[in-house]
């Protein structure tokens, strides 16, 4: 006999295959803005050649689009709240798309920096209001997967950008890392249009003007000495002062938001323990371990090992099929350990496969290396969906909007602090080494200390109760006898 499923089973169904179908097109658009900022790092010489400027200064490219992003994260928010979250996202990947067109034509290195900045405005709306419209559309039960979804992206793009970009700019030309944007664009703006509904706040807030300068001038300052540190393009004074000034307008930013009725981001998620914990303090930390490895790894192969790109490469792919294969166990592994259990279990793990890659040297087997970067792959995976869902897990609509807000800035942050502490390590070894370049010891400090930042960073979570977050994974906890 075949069982016919009640009105409301049906509609459970259909509004849980809805919430996915938004989750994924968000994440393509994700994607494509992720893969953008890693792809085209591989074609800066030719693009130099092609600008008649030397190579050093296409950076400009990369760090106007970053501080231009920076700047706008603040304001998007209260842009999806006040025009809807879809409204935004459409114009966020149309300009993004439209300023992708201008780069991949641009024949100047006037006109790829004003093309950047533009993209860079696209991109800073793009990620919190994606995300916004994927928290409005799925149910605490399926947040998991939603959220899984659309960080995807995030793990898979800085492992294959640089490989697909060495392929472009090697067989076709620099200006298809850009232009293939426009496919991806269109398609998603088709996408969202069919599946993404019109959802908007009943009653909106007046713009906090001084908010939005003073968020938008510390995140920008903070980023752009993060920056300035990774790629040496300005005296460790000149750092020191922009860390230094960004921090201290972000205080004063932090005292208006508590002081004024209606900011511009509603501090209130700060003090929801699990927003707290896995998106401020020690996800902070954990984000840092989870970034810095990505940075690290292609540089030990080339550098340490002295390997070719495409040798390099292999190894980058066997990360990156980690990544990618944890995916499907993310859910049941959520459900049957909980998220305390698996932050502090599984980030040991991930710090631990860190730590074992300072142990690699031209003789390990190839197979050993494959695997074991398979395995760092699959944890980082876990770690970071576990990070994401967690922090939105008892956020409620009212805070919603600046919740993503903040998110978004903090992982700015933390995506630069990740490499800027991996340089940092590197560069501190080679000059106490003595060195002229990175040599394969050096590599061995820089994983080890990223690995030891990692293992404190999980064990800070025991500080979660056992069922935190279990609304959301559906883990359930036993009592325990006495």
């Amino acid at each position: 006999m075949t069982t016919i499923p009640s009105g409301t089973d049906a509609s459970d169904a259909s509004a849980s295959f809805n919430s996915r179908i938004v989750a994924l097109v968000v994440a393509i658009a994700f994607f494509m803005q992720m893969l953008d900022g890693t792809i085209v790092i591989t074609s800066l010489p030719q693009m130099a050649a092609s600008f008649g400027v030397q190579p050093v200064a296409m950076s400009i490219g990369i760090t106007v689009y970053m501080l231009t992003m920076a700047a706008f994260i603040p304001l998007s928010g209260w842009l999806g709240d006040r025009f809807g979250a879809r409204n935004v996202f459409l114009v966020a990947i149309a300009i993004f798309t439209l300023a992708s067109l201008f780069c991949g034509l641009s024949g100047s290195l006037g006109q790829f920096i004003a093309a950047r900045a533009v993209q860079g405005i696209g991109g800073a709306l793009m990620t919190p209001v994606g995300r916004i419209i994927v928290l409005k559309n799925a149910r605490k039960s399926e947040l998991v997967g939603a959220i899984a979804l659309i960080t995807w992206p995030a793990l898979i793009a800085p492992v294959v950008g640089p490989l697909l970009g060495s392929v472009i700019t090697t067989y076709f030309s620099w200006h298809w890392n850009f232009l293939i944007n426009i496919p991806i664009g269109l398609i998603g703006l088709a996408l969202v249009l069919r599946f993404v509904p019109d959802q908007r706040e009943e009653a909106t807030r007046r713009l906090d003007a001084k908010g939005f300068v003073l968020s938008s001038t510390s995140l920008t300052l903070v980023l752009a000495g993060l920056e300035a540190f990774v790629h040496g393009t300005a005296n460790a004074l000149a750092i020191v002062l922009l860390l230094a000034t960004g921090a201290a307008i972000g205080v004063l930013a932090t005292r208006h938001f508590k002081s004024i009725t209606n900011p511009l981001l509603n501090l209130s998620a700060l003090k929801v323990q699990t927003f707290a914990m896995s998106t401020l303090s020690a996800g902070t930390a954990c984000r840092v371990a989870i970034n810095a490895t990505p940075f690290l790894i292609p540089l030990l192969f080339q550098v340490g090992f002295g390997l070719a790109p495409i040798q390099t490469g292999i190894y980058v792919l066997a990360y990156f099929a980690g990544n990618l294969a944890m995916k499907t166990a993310t859910t049941p592994l959520l459900r049957r350990f909980g998220f305390r259990s698996i932050l502090v279990g599984n980030g040991l793990l991930a710090s631990l496969a860190i730590g074992a890659c300072a142990m690699l040297s031209t003789d390990t087997p190839q197979l050993l290396t494959l695997l074991l970067l398979f395995a760092a792959g699959l944890f980082r995976s876990m770690q970071f969906t576990a990070l994401n869902t967690l922090g939105f897990a008892d956020i409620n609509a009212s805070q919603r909007s600046s919740a993503s807000t903040l998110s978004s800035m903090l992982q700015q942050v933390a995506m630069l602090l990740g490499v800027a502490v991996a340089a940092a390590v590197l560069n501190l070894s080679q000059a106490l080494r003595g060195g002229e370049t990175a040599a394969l010891a050096d590599f061995r400090g820089a994983f080890l200390v990223v690995a030891s930042i990692g293992i404190v960073s999980s064990l800070r979570f025991l500080g979660l109760p056992r069922e935190a977050g279990a609304e959301v994974s559906g883990h359930t906890t036993r009592p325990r006898t006495t």
